[in-house]
């Protein structure tokens, strides 16, 4: 959880230099952007979904060797996507980054992840300072800055982290003993339980940028699309990487304990990762009912329309925070377990069908408004819990094997 919020900070601290210096169609330019980015790069991060649960399974059965095999075919194959696809040439430091992450934490590790992203954050803080105003010789790159401080640090530090698993030192390691050639029984399990996560990031983020032309169709869209980066795509990612860093444990914790052949632990460990995930969720929706103006403020958004906009957005994903929040430990659960194909069909129905159908629907029939689609939104988040609560309890789970 630690590591997720330091690792949102990194966003924050782009959007408040951004809309403090720039306004906010910097904002809204981000947030478009940053939504197309993740549509790209969440299926190469596929591959470590299919790591974790190899690797958490491994740990939990205790043969260490397969588990840093797993690691180190993870590291070829997504360093082959990447490399491929033009795009990703400067994002190889942060796809290091959340291969490692998801190494250390499957095999018990939370800390050493937890140190490193708290260095990056401190580094992309420091380094948007200098892109962003400009400093001595550097000018001033304003929003593009945002993203060259972003793409130094993480590969600073991604080249730190193979450094460190080609010397050894933590709980997994690149392998000396197979040789290092690709391993393609092993890339064939990778993507058996990684590819459905994949499709699952890319129905999400599809469904997000269909969204975005909903907002983009309002009559006030620069400032509905300023209040949504701001509302959704920054302040709610303190539920969101808070979530997203319990639906780790959650995945860990299901995955060890099912390799080791105790499943009434894994499935009491995501009930407590739920519970406390809510917890978690409610106390922030506090700060977004009482003070949302505050929090707006913080970004530099003063202009009346995108307030009232956001703050709109901010009551209702005081509610949405608790849905996602429950909805993220259950579906770790079930990832970490190996049913990786549940989530990416209930993230279909909820994240695409139900606010985009909404949308469609109300905009054929009437005047879509703001508040109209971060109801939809609402509405997708509710199916999403509903139904991820209802397949972890089926416990087909229980069965999987790999």
């Amino acid at each position: 959880m630690l590591t997720n919020m330091f690792g949102g900070l990194q966003g924050l601290i782009d959007h408040i230099m951004v809309g403090r210096l720039i306004g906010f169609d910097g904002n809204a330019g981000i947030g478009v952007a940053t939504q197309i980015w993740i549509v790209v790069i969440v299926f190469v991060m596929s591959v470590f979904t299919g790591m974790s649960v190899l690797v958490a399974r491994y740990v939990g059965a205790g043969n260490e060797e397969m588990a840093d095999r797993t690691v180190y075919q993870a590291f070829l194959t997504a360093a082959a996507l990447s490399l491929g696809i033009l795009v990703f040439v400067f994002s190889t430091g942060m796809l290091v980054f959340f291969m490692l992450g998801g190494a250390l934490r499957s095999a018990g590790d939370a800390r050493t992840p937890m140190i490193m992203g708290i260095i990056m954050t401190i580094m992309n803080i420091g380094l948007n300072i200098v892109f962003i105003r400009g400093l001595g010789p550097i000018p001033a790159y304003g929003t593009a800055g945002s993203a060259m401080g972003t793409v130094i640090a993480s590969n600073l530090l991604g080249v730190y982290a193979l450094w460190r698993l080609w010397h050894g030192g933590w709980v997994v390691s690149f392998p000396r003993k197979h040789g290092f050639a690709p391993d393609f029984g092993i890339i064939k399990q990778l993507f058996r339980f990684g590819l459905p996560t994949g499709l699952q990031g890319i129905a999400m983020n599809v469904g997000g940028l269909l969204l975005l032309s909903f907002i983009g169709s309002l009559a006030k869209s620069a400032e509905s699309q300023a209040a949504f980066a701001v509302s959704y795509g920054q302040l709610f990612s303190f539920v969101t990487w808070t979530s997203m860093g319990l639906m780790g444990a959650a995945a860990a914790v299901a995955g060890q304990n099912l390799g080791a052949g105790h499943p009434d632990r894994a499935n009491a460990g995501v009930h407590v990762a739920a519970r406390i995930a809510f917890a978690g969720a409610a106390a922030v929706g506090i700060f977004f009912i009482f003070i949302p103006r505050q929090l707006l403020g913080i970004f530099g958004l003063n202009d009346p329309t995108v307030v009232d906009i956001g703050v709109q957005l901010l009551h209702v994903l005081s509610v949405s925070g608790l849905l996602v929040a429950t909805a993220l430990a259950y579906t770790g659960g079930l990832q970490g377990t190996g049913d990786t194909k549940s989530p990416f069909y209930i993230s279909v129905v909820s994240q695409i069908v139900v606010p985009l159908g909404a949308c469609f629907i109300i905009k054929r029939v009437s005047t879509l408004d703001p508040l109209d689609i971060w109801l939809a939104i609402l509405a997708g988040h509710a199916t999403r819990c509903v139904l991820s609560v209802l397949r972890f309890r089926q416990g087909k789970w229980r069965t999987i094997r790999v």
